[in-house]
């Protein structure tokens, strides 16, 4: 709790997974990818409550060892490719309610983007409640290699074309304005206004800028290795 406010924390982690099998339990750095989450969840002074939402027994499991709550695995429904992280809140924040417990906002966290630093969750928190008018906060890193305005697109007669079409032409990212990716260290939003809108991408959402080494997720074995040998240097930090 911050000033009054309360958090519910939603952890999504599906069993399925195409591009690393397994990835949400494989050991990284001594300990199941999701263990950190967790962790650094429970690190947090101003989270109230955190759940894990999954559709795997063992992902359950190894979350109930590491002091998570799973109160139930999630309907076949939400565990398809199809199946979005929106559904998967909405069906989550029911459930909760549903027992009588209220929260005003909702932490979306992501497994899958472990390099959190000492102090960004609950930093997210502060900067949200800080600033009623919006709706949220959303973490951000700067885009650096593929800074969309620079990308590519083959065209229907095979020859390489602008991504965006009728930009100018340039070959540095420092040419163009600065682009963010929303990379998985936390998203924050009300749970009013989610519960309104279906979206954690509303207008009213504000950045939480995170640093260069955090820019990973990990969705394939490349990603993965990356992600460890940056936990190992930046290991005082997280």
């Amino acid at each position: 709790m911050y000033k009054r406010y309360t958090v519910l924390a939603i952890i999504t982690a599906r069993g399925g997974s195409k591009g690393l099998p397994g990835k949400n339990i494989l050991n990284l750095n001594g300990k199941p990818l999701i263990a950190w989450t967790i962790e650094q969840v429970k690190q947090s002074a101003l989270i109230d409550r955190l759940v894990i939402s999954t559709d795997s027994k063992e992902i359950a499991l190894i979350s109930e060892k590491y002091g998570a709550s799973v109160p139930e695995l999630r309907p076949n429904y939400l565990a398809t490719d199809e199946a979005s992280s929106m559904d998967v809140l909405e069906y989550t924040i029911q459930k909760v309610e549903s027992e009588k417990q209220i929260y005003d906002y909702i932490m979306l966290l992501e497994p899958t983007s472990p390099l959190r630093k000492k102090g960004d969750l609950d930093n997210i928190i502060k900067l949200a409640v800080d600033n009623q008018e919006k709706d949220g906060v959303i973490s951000v890193g700067s885009i650096q290699l593929e800074h969309p305005m620079i990308a590519k697109k083959i065209s229907a007669d095979g020859t390489i074309m602008p991504y965006v079409e009728d930009t100018p032409v340039v070959y540095q990212r420092q040419q163009h304005n600065e682009a963010l990716f929303p990379y998985g260290v936390g998203y924050l939003i009300k749970t009013s206004v989610f519960k309104m809108t279906h979206t954690i991408y509303t207008p009213q959402m504000i950045p939480y800028y995170i640093e260069r080494w955090q820019n990973y997720e990990i969705d394939d074995i490349y990603d993965f290795k990356c992600v460890e040998t940056i936990m190992q240097m930046e290991k005082e930090k997280i």
